[in-house]
Protein backbone atom coordinates (compact mmCIF):
# COMPACT_ATOMS: atom_id res chain seq x y z
CA UNK A 1 0.00 0.00 0.00
CA UNK A 2 0.64 3.71 -0.18
CA UNK A 3 2.93 5.14 2.78
CA UNK A 4 -0.25 7.91 2.66
CA UNK A 5 -3.67 7.37 2.79
CA UNK A 6 -4.68 9.81 -0.50
CA UNK A 7 -6.44 10.02 -3.31
CA UNK A 8 -4.39 11.64 -5.58
CA UNK A 9 -6.29 11.49 -8.75
CA UNK A 10 -8.70 14.18 -6.88
CA UNK A 11 -6.74 15.94 -4.55
CA UNK A 12 -3.54 16.88 -7.18
CA UNK A 13 -6.26 17.79 -10.02
CA UNK A 14 -7.53 20.43 -7.58
CA UNK A 15 -3.60 21.69 -6.81
CA UNK A 16 -2.44 21.98 -10.39
CA UNK A 17 -1.63 25.51 -12.27
CA UNK A 18 0.15 26.54 -14.96
CA UNK A 19 3.95 26.23 -15.06
CA UNK A 20 6.80 28.84 -15.06
CA UNK A 21 8.80 30.36 -17.26
CA UNK A 22 12.04 28.65 -15.23
CA UNK A 23 9.97 25.05 -14.51
CA UNK A 24 9.51 25.30 -18.85
CA UNK A 25 13.10 25.32 -19.08
CA UNK A 26 13.82 22.63 -17.16
CA UNK A 27 12.01 20.12 -19.41
CA UNK A 28 14.76 18.76 -21.32
CA UNK A 29 12.66 18.51 -24.53
CA UNK A 30 11.26 21.91 -24.45
CA UNK A 31 14.55 23.54 -25.98
CA UNK A 32 13.35 21.38 -28.97
CA UNK A 33 10.00 22.77 -30.08
CA UNK A 34 9.30 26.06 -32.22
CA UNK A 35 7.54 29.18 -30.87
CA UNK A 36 4.19 27.88 -31.61
CA UNK A 37 4.74 24.29 -30.09
CA UNK A 38 6.14 26.22 -27.07
CA UNK A 39 3.29 28.42 -26.84
CA UNK A 40 0.42 25.64 -26.93
CA UNK A 41 2.77 23.16 -24.04
CA UNK A 42 2.94 26.24 -21.89
CA UNK A 43 -0.93 26.75 -22.15
CA UNK A 44 -1.71 23.25 -21.93
CA UNK A 45 1.21 21.62 -19.36
CA UNK A 46 0.12 21.30 -15.94
CA UNK A 47 2.12 21.22 -12.55
CA UNK A 48 1.42 20.44 -9.51
CA UNK A 49 3.30 19.64 -5.79
CA UNK A 50 3.16 15.77 -4.91
CA UNK A 51 3.26 14.47 -1.36
CA UNK A 52 5.29 11.92 0.15
CA UNK A 53 2.85 9.04 -0.70
CA UNK A 54 0.56 10.14 -3.08
CA UNK A 55 -0.07 8.22 -6.33
CA UNK A 56 0.25 10.19 -9.78
CA UNK A 57 -0.88 6.36 -12.17
CA UNK A 58 -2.35 3.94 -10.49
CA UNK A 59 -3.23 0.67 -11.90
CA UNK A 60 -6.30 0.23 -14.17
CA UNK A 61 -6.65 3.72 -14.21
CA UNK A 62 -6.75 5.39 -18.02
CA UNK A 63 -3.50 7.31 -19.01
CA UNK A 64 -4.60 10.99 -19.99
CA UNK A 65 -1.35 12.90 -19.55
CA UNK A 66 2.43 12.38 -20.01
CA UNK A 67 4.24 13.26 -16.48
CA UNK A 68 7.76 14.88 -16.08
CA UNK A 69 9.54 15.16 -12.75
CA UNK A 70 11.06 18.98 -12.49
CA UNK A 71 12.35 18.30 -8.82
CA UNK A 72 11.54 15.72 -6.64
CA UNK A 73 11.51 11.29 -6.77
CA UNK A 74 9.08 9.52 -7.56
CA UNK A 75 9.15 5.00 -7.96
CA UNK A 76 7.31 3.07 -10.10
CA UNK A 77 5.73 -0.06 -8.59
CA UNK A 78 3.22 -2.93 -9.05
CA UNK A 79 0.07 -3.07 -6.62
CA UNK A 80 1.07 -5.01 -3.88
CA UNK A 81 -1.91 -5.57 -2.50
CA UNK A 82 -2.85 -8.63 -4.93
CA UNK A 83 0.85 -9.60 -4.46
CA UNK A 84 4.74 -9.12 -3.40
CA UNK A 85 5.44 -5.76 -3.54
CA UNK A 86 8.06 -5.22 -6.93
CA UNK A 87 10.00 -1.12 -7.07
CA UNK A 88 10.43 -1.25 -10.89
CA UNK A 89 12.23 1.56 -11.17
CA UNK A 90 12.84 5.20 -9.41
CA UNK A 91 12.07 8.61 -11.71
CA UNK A 92 14.15 11.20 -10.50
CA UNK A 93 14.38 15.29 -11.35
CA UNK A 94 14.12 15.14 -15.08
CA UNK A 95 12.18 12.38 -16.42
CA UNK A 96 9.49 12.02 -17.88
CA UNK A 97 7.74 8.93 -18.11
CA UNK A 98 4.71 6.88 -19.59
CA UNK A 99 4.87 7.34 -23.54
CA UNK A 100 4.49 4.20 -24.22
CA UNK A 101 1.23 3.37 -22.22
CA UNK A 102 -0.19 6.82 -23.94
CA UNK A 103 0.61 5.72 -27.31
CA UNK A 104 -0.70 2.54 -26.86
CA UNK A 105 -3.86 3.78 -25.23
CA UNK A 106 -3.49 1.52 -22.24
CA UNK A 107 -4.67 1.68 -18.48
CA UNK A 108 -1.59 2.08 -16.27
CA UNK A 109 0.02 -1.52 -15.40
CA UNK A 110 1.85 0.43 -12.85
CA UNK A 111 1.27 2.63 -9.90
CA UNK A 112 3.67 5.68 -9.60
CA UNK A 113 3.91 6.99 -5.88
CA UNK A 114 6.20 10.19 -4.68
CA UNK A 115 8.62 8.96 -2.51
CA UNK A 116 9.26 12.34 -1.26
CA UNK A 117 7.42 16.33 -2.26
CA UNK A 118 8.04 15.99 -5.36
CA UNK A 119 7.41 19.34 -8.12
CA UNK A 120 5.62 16.99 -11.15
CA UNK A 121 4.47 18.52 -14.95
CA UNK A 122 1.89 16.89 -17.04
CA UNK A 123 0.93 16.92 -21.21
CA UNK A 124 -2.24 16.35 -21.94
CA UNK A 125 -2.13 13.62 -23.85
CA UNK A 126 -4.03 15.38 -27.05
CA UNK A 127 -1.22 18.06 -26.57
CA UNK A 128 1.39 14.99 -26.67
CA UNK A 129 -0.06 13.33 -29.87
CA UNK A 130 -0.26 16.85 -31.62
CA UNK A 131 3.32 17.36 -30.83
CA UNK A 132 4.06 13.86 -32.36
CA UNK A 133 2.07 14.69 -35.64
CA UNK A 134 4.10 18.23 -35.41
CA UNK A 135 7.55 17.69 -34.54
CA UNK A 136 10.51 15.95 -35.98
CA UNK A 137 12.98 16.49 -33.25
CA UNK A 138 10.12 15.50 -30.75
CA UNK A 139 9.62 12.19 -32.38
CA UNK A 140 13.27 11.63 -32.22
CA UNK A 141 13.33 12.37 -28.45
CA UNK A 142 10.74 9.93 -28.03
CA UNK A 143 12.69 7.23 -30.06
CA UNK A 144 15.89 7.64 -27.66
CA UNK A 145 13.37 7.88 -25.03
CA UNK A 146 11.97 4.45 -25.72
CA UNK A 147 15.43 2.61 -26.44
CA UNK A 148 16.63 3.72 -23.18
CA UNK A 149 13.92 2.93 -21.12
CA UNK A 150 14.05 -0.49 -22.95
CA UNK A 151 17.75 -0.97 -21.75
CA UNK A 152 17.12 0.48 -18.85
CA UNK A 153 14.32 -2.65 -18.22
CA UNK A 154 16.87 -4.99 -19.30
CA UNK A 155 19.03 -3.85 -16.60
CA UNK A 156 16.11 -4.16 -13.93
CA UNK A 157 15.27 -7.88 -14.56
CA UNK A 158 19.15 -8.77 -14.14
CA UNK A 159 19.54 -6.52 -10.88
CA UNK A 160 16.11 -7.84 -9.17
CA UNK A 161 17.60 -11.51 -9.64
CA UNK A 162 20.76 -10.22 -8.02
CA UNK A 163 21.38 -11.76 -4.45
CA UNK A 164 24.44 -9.29 -3.50
CA UNK A 165 23.26 -6.48 -1.40
CA UNK A 166 25.71 -4.27 -1.98
CA UNK A 167 25.93 -4.96 -5.90
CA UNK A 168 21.69 -4.44 -5.87
CA UNK A 169 22.52 -0.42 -4.32
CA UNK A 170 25.44 0.13 -7.05
CA UNK A 171 23.51 -1.05 -9.71
CA UNK A 172 20.59 0.70 -8.07
CA UNK A 173 22.27 4.08 -8.20
CA UNK A 174 24.22 3.62 -11.63
CA UNK A 175 20.49 3.30 -13.16
CA UNK A 176 19.17 6.32 -11.35
CA UNK A 177 22.28 8.60 -12.37
CA UNK A 178 21.02 7.58 -16.51
CA UNK A 179 22.19 10.66 -18.56
CA UNK A 180 19.48 10.63 -20.90
CA UNK A 181 16.22 9.42 -19.06
CA UNK A 182 17.26 11.51 -15.79
CA UNK A 183 19.19 14.52 -17.24
CA UNK A 184 17.59 16.56 -14.06
CA UNK A 185 20.20 14.29 -11.36
CA UNK A 186 23.87 15.53 -12.67
CA UNK A 187 26.52 14.45 -10.74
CA UNK A 188 24.40 14.61 -7.22
CA UNK A 189 21.47 12.49 -6.88
CA UNK A 190 19.64 13.70 -3.75
CA UNK A 191 18.18 11.19 -1.72
CA UNK A 192 18.50 9.90 1.63
CA UNK A 193 19.11 5.72 2.50
CA UNK A 194 15.65 5.22 3.43
CA UNK A 195 14.27 6.43 -0.21
CA UNK A 196 17.29 4.38 -1.90
CA UNK A 197 16.29 1.71 0.28
CA UNK A 198 12.58 1.53 -0.62
CA UNK A 199 13.75 1.48 -4.27
CA UNK A 200 16.31 -1.98 -4.06
CA UNK A 201 14.17 -3.58 -1.35
CA UNK A 202 16.75 -3.37 1.34
CA UNK A 203 16.84 -2.05 4.71
CA UNK A 204 18.30 1.89 5.07
CA UNK A 205 20.56 0.12 8.19
CA UNK A 206 21.65 -2.23 4.69
CA UNK A 207 22.09 0.93 2.60
CA UNK A 208 24.37 2.46 4.43
CA UNK A 209 26.67 -0.18 4.95
CA UNK A 210 26.39 -0.92 0.89
CA UNK A 211 27.26 3.04 0.44
CA UNK A 212 30.05 2.75 2.52
CA UNK A 213 31.86 -0.13 0.66
CA UNK A 214 31.11 1.55 -2.60
CA UNK A 215 32.78 4.99 -1.70
CA UNK A 216 35.88 2.97 -0.53
CA UNK A 217 36.07 1.67 -3.85
CA UNK A 218 35.82 4.86 -5.13
CA UNK A 219 32.76 4.66 -6.86
CA UNK A 220 31.03 6.96 -5.11
CA UNK A 221 31.21 10.01 -2.77
CA UNK A 222 28.77 10.47 0.31
CA UNK A 223 27.49 13.56 0.56
CA UNK A 224 25.17 15.66 3.15
CA UNK A 225 21.57 14.98 1.39
CA UNK A 226 23.01 12.85 -1.77
CA UNK A 227 25.50 10.75 -3.41
CA UNK A 228 27.85 12.01 -5.84
CA UNK A 229 28.86 9.77 -8.45
CA UNK A 230 32.41 9.40 -9.23
CA UNK A 231 32.81 6.05 -11.51
CA UNK A 232 28.98 5.74 -13.07
CA UNK A 233 30.94 2.86 -15.66
CA UNK A 234 31.89 1.28 -12.45
CA UNK A 235 28.22 1.66 -10.81
CA UNK A 236 26.58 0.12 -13.47
CA UNK A 237 28.85 -3.08 -14.34
CA UNK A 238 29.03 -3.76 -10.54
CA UNK A 239 30.17 -7.67 -9.59
CA UNK A 240 30.70 -8.87 -6.61
CA UNK A 241 34.30 -9.63 -6.81
CA UNK A 242 34.67 -5.59 -7.69
CA UNK A 243 34.20 -5.03 -4.13
CA UNK A 244 36.62 -7.86 -2.60
CA UNK A 245 39.55 -6.85 -4.72
CA UNK A 246 41.52 -4.01 -3.57
CA UNK A 247 40.78 -0.61 -5.33
CA UNK A 248 43.13 1.08 -7.71
CA UNK A 249 46.16 2.30 -6.00
CA UNK A 250 45.65 0.59 -2.77
CA UNK A 251 48.21 -2.33 -3.41
CA UNK A 252 47.50 -5.88 -2.99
Amino acid sequence: MSRATTTTATSLRHRVRAPQADELERVPWWRLLDDVERSRVAAEMQVAQAETGELLCRIGRPATLWFGVLEGLLKMSNDSAVGAPITFTGVPSGAWFGEGTLLKRENYRYNIEALRKSLVAGLPIATFEWLIERSIPFNRYLMNQLNERLSQFIAAREIDRLTDPDIKVARGLGALFHPVLYPGVGEVLRITQQELGYLVGLSRQRVNEALTRLQARGWIRIEYGGVRVLDLPGLQRAQPHDLHAPAAGTGT
